[in-house]
């Protein structure tokens, strides 16, 4: 009930007001059956402007990070995030994420409607970052199809560091759904994974227009801030 209450309600018309958001290629989302939407990642706000825009209901993996505060601000987190369809994933290693993955897989093979951040994290500036393996091995897997999905807009309307969101203009891009039964039986190797997942980011690339790195995101953020040239004269 509390996710079309956030939707309908509570958030989605500020949500329209701000972003002024507009979709573009909804038919390419079947109306039943399984599927994953396979997503770029600039802004927080993501996650609410895709489901705004899909008349399906969907479920998102969000950090566990979101599920594990304390106090009252973790206790709100932890209701908002379980209501409004989000699944924690553990992303410190892949043994720590099966959990997550695994859950996916279930509302998927009960016919639901999966989003996806393929990069894992959010752009650390604007451009669109290789890829992990795991949407394409829980496609493959599973035998449904991938949509990519271009958000554009997103991190004028919610610049990294940003708590309130700005005025702006969204597009939601969804493109044509993405065939992988070709690779039926290959589920687990990793070279076919790469492959899969390889095409879902140059299809999000062609569809959002983003200049692709061939690096992970989250290898930029781990990076230590060089210090400062010192100014003062040599000795």
């Amino acid at each position: 009930m509390w996710y079309w209450v956030f939707k309908y309600i509570l958030m989605g018309p500020f949500l329209r007001l701000i972003g002024r958001p507009k979709v573009e290629g909804l038919e390419n989302i079947p109306a039943s059956g399984p599927a994953i939407l396979a997503s770029n990642h600039l802004a927080v706000v993501d996650s609410f402007y895709l489901p705004l825009m899909v008349p399906r209901r969907m479920y998102f993996l969000a950090k566990s990070e979101y599920f594990t505060g304390t106090g009252a601000k973790g206790a709100f987190q932890r209701w908002f995030f379980s209501a409004s369809s989000q699944i924690p994933i553990d992303r410190t290693g892949a043994n720590a994420a099966a959990g997550a993955l695994s859950a996916a897989k279930r509302k998927l093979d009960s016919g639901d409607l999966m989003a996806m951040y393929p990069e894992g994290t959010r752009s650390p500036d604007g451009r669109l970052f290789k890829g992990k393996t795991g949407l394409a091995r829980i496609a493959m897997e599973c035998g449904v199809p991938v949509i990519p999905v271009a958000m554009v807009g997103t991190s004028e309307l919610n610049p990294p560091g940003t708590t309130i969101p700005r005025l702006g203009r969204i597009t939601v891009k969804i493109g044509k759904p993405l065939d992988f039964s070709r690779y039926e039986g290959m589920e687990g190797n990793r070279f076919i994974e790469r492959a899969v997942t390889d095409e879902i980011m140059y299809e999000l690339m062609r569809l959002g227009g983003q200049q692709y790195v061939d690096v992970y995101a989250a290898s930029l953020k781990e990076k230590p801030v060089a210090p400062p040239a010192s100014t003062s004269p040599a000795a």
